[in-house]
């Protein structure tokens, strides 16, 4: 619950200042934008494909954790656009809290075996297969996500969001490493 409330928060600070963000959050808010359709279902319709992933590379127990983070994610979402209206958000502090509220609510489920599917999990297997940085890996895929936002948001906006996606990769490139985190993804100490 700590990780969808601090997504979830760090999400609502975003979408109320019009940014983006990496992953698949950053690929439901593009859908969310261009669509109308809300961010909660967005992100489903959008992690959907990626459990398969998930159950291929890291498992049922990961895969099911990870399909309940999802979902709970979703709920959470359209539960705090409900609860909280944040009307004035300045565009860089809403990056920038936003991305640090979401990375550690990410760091939150990689500990206990879960993510929030998506980039995350692809970031997870190559960490698991190469040896790859969740953070830096993550940081690349979001840049690409990030820069496709030009198309649906104003230039200004999308480069609050790099600040934004920054914050979050950071929080990740700093603080998860291979071994630390022992449950549910195979790794020993």
């Amino acid at each position: 619950m700590t990780a969808i409330v601090l997504v979830a928060l760090g999400l609502a600070l975003l979408g109320s200042a019009g940014l983006v963000t990496g992953g698949v959050p950053g690929l439901a808010f593009l859908l969310h934008y261009a669509s109308g359709m809300p961010l909660g279902v967005a992100l489903l319709v959008v992690n959907l494909p990626f459990a398969l992933l998930a159950w291929r590379a890291l498992g049922p127990g990961f895969t099911v954790r990870t399909l309940v983070a999802m979902g709970a994610l979703s709920a959470g979402v359209e539960a705090t656009r409900w609860a909280l209206q944040v009307h004035a958000a300045s565009p860089w502090f809403a990056a920038v809290a936003g991305g640090l509220l979401i990375g550690v609510g990410l760091l939150v489920l990689l500990r206990h075996g879960a993510s929030l599917g998506g980039v995350g999990v692809l970031a997870i297997v190559l960490q698991r297969r190469h040896g790859w940085s969740v953070g830096r890996t993550q940081m690349l895929v979001d840049a690409l996500i990030v820069a496709a936002a030009f198309a649906v948001v104003e230039p200004g906006r999308v480069l609050a969001s790099v600040a934004g996606s920054l914050a979050l990769n950071a929080v990740l490139a700093w603080n998860h490493r291979p071994g630390r985190y022992a449950v549910g993804l195979g790794y020993r100490s």
